[in-house]
């Protein structure tokens, strides 16, 4: 009975943590729309924006495969999409035929800034300190 119970105790804490995300999500999907971004855009901006500080700089889209949560296939969709909207550029990597290269461009940059305190504030109003959907801190391993 008590392995029942722990169980249970841990697929709701699993469906809380999957429920703050979906309404999160939402959230700054209302609040970008208006300026034609999603959740998923403005994450690919935001990382680029911190990985590739300087104008000009480039991130691997592999790079960023690994910190957004999209297959590789709809991560390059919103690559591409986001490179027909002028906000990216794609290229080649000259080293490795296979990589390909992403930067922010000027109007990336630019948008990038302008909708940061939308999606910040967004943040702030799901997510509050203490929030009881907000999953504990980890415990450091011993």
């Amino acid at each position: 009975m008590g392995a029942k119970t722990a169980g249970a105790g841990l697929e709701q804490r699993w469906r809380d943590i999957l429920s703050v995300h979906a309404r999160t999500m939402c959230e700054i999907d209302r609040v970008l729309h208006p300026h034609g971004l999603g959740a998923s855009d403005f994450e690919v901006l935001d990382i680029l924006a911190a990985e590739t500080p300087g104008e000009g700089e480039q991130c691997r889209v592999q790079n960023l495969a690994g910190r957004v949560h999209l297959s590789q296939s709809a991560l390059s969709r919103l690559i591409g999409r986001l490179e027909k909207e002028g906000l990216v550029e794609r290229s080649v990597c000259a080293e490795d035929r296979r990589g390909v290269w992403v930067a922010l461009t000027r109007k990336g940059r630019d948008l990038h800034g302008e909708v940061l305190p939308l999606q910040r504030a967004a943040l702030e109003r799901m997510l509050p300190p203490g929030h009881a959907g907000a999953p504990a801190p980890e415990t450091p391993a011993r």
